[in-house]
């Protein structure tokens, strides 16, 4: 768990949420709607935390009993519902662990808070349980809702909530905690920043895989050696593909900054530009001898590449229909 002054970005709802605590003008349900990873738990938490620390700051001290509670996930008054089936908030869950649960005091806060990440997957029924307790909240609760899709509730749960959504994180903020914390290269802070797109979790996920890092080695390593590939020996490249058919669009990913690089070099000479600085070498000789519309034509079929796997096309057929346009172009 994590103090607002350890979140990287989000400034904004940081901003808003200790103005609330400030003001003491709290209120009683929130939505922290982002995608999956961007911090909607840590600034949920940090909010929590501070609401509950004995210091009444808008920052949670990480000293008192309360804040030392928290940071263990024992606090007795910031409560996180749980769920049993893996796709369903049911009505059952909110019923137990809000509805009948809300109307006792908090143990030892002023607040008693209840954290429902993946609030998205609640049933229409345990909107509708929800609903009930959000109208008519005893004074000292507050129910935070994490959503990566705010879309989802019905129209009476959003009226009633304060909902902040999360923005991207600005790309160099992201690798000059990655480079500082993780204590990897630029260049390797460079390709997780494109990946990650703003999504600060992401980022940190993709910058301690070996996973990853394991299929960008195995991406770069087939784009360089396409060109000698005979006919043949295609199939064998199809089934390297295959090894990552749960991560494809990852893999696409990959390939598609590749030929990004290669066309921005093509374009401009600049190696301060590239995300694949370290491949300054192959990305040169790729774009000495490819055309603005090879390139521009092996982007094309990436993008087709993604719909039809998303349409359900036969998978070798589609890599294999893709890794001949780029040995064409």
């Amino acid at each position: 768990m994590a103090g607002f002054k350890d979140i990287i970005g989000h400034e904004q709802i940081i901003e808003h949420l200790q103005n609330a605590i400030g003001m003491d003008k709290v209120s009683h349900a929130y939505i922290i709607n982002g995608p999956d990873k961007s911090g909607k738990m840590m600034l949920a938490e940090a909010f929590a935390m501070a609401l509950q620390c004995e210091k009444h700051g808008k920052e949670a001290c990480m000293e008192c009993h309360s804040c030392r509670q928290a940071l263990g996930h024992n606090q007795p008054d910031i409560i996180y519902v749980n769920h049993d089936k893996p796709n369903t908030i049911s009505v059952d869950d909110i019923r137990t662990q809000v509805n009948n649960d809300i109307d006792v005091k908090p143990y030892s806060s002023s607040h008693k808070i209840y954290i429902i990440d993946e609030a998205e997957k609640m049933n229409q029924q345990a909107q509708n349980a929800l609903l009930k307790t959000i109208e008519e909240p005893p004074a000292y609760a507050v129910i935070m809702l994490l959503t990566t899709n705010a879309d989802t509730f019905l129209p009476t749960i959003l009226s009633r909530c304060v909902t902040l959504n999360i923005k991207v994180v600005p790309d160099e903020k992201i690798k000059k905690f990655l480079m500082e914390k993780y204590q990897i290269p630029d260049y390797q802070a460079d390709v997780c920043v494109a990946f990650a797109q703003g999504n600060v979790g992401k980022a940190i996920q993709l910058a301690s895989s070996d996973d990853f890092n394991e299929m960008k080695a195995s991406a770069l390593q087939l784009i360089k050696r396409l060109d000698d590939i005979d006919l043949y020996e295609m199939t064998a490249a199809v089934k390297q593909i295959a090894d990552y058919k749960l991560e494809i669009n990852d893999y696409f990913d990959l390939m598609m900054i590749w030929y990004r690089d290669v066309l921005y070099f093509k374009a401009t000479g600049d190696v301060n530009g590239l995300i694949f600085k370290d491949e300054v070498y192959d990305i040169k000789r790729q774009a000495e001898k490819s055309s603005y519309n090879g390139i521009n034509s092996i982007l094309e079929a990436l993008c087709k590449a993604q719909i039809r796997l998303d349409a359900n096309v036969n998978f070798d057929l589609v890599i294999e229909l893709l890794l001949l346009t780029i040995k064409e172009n």
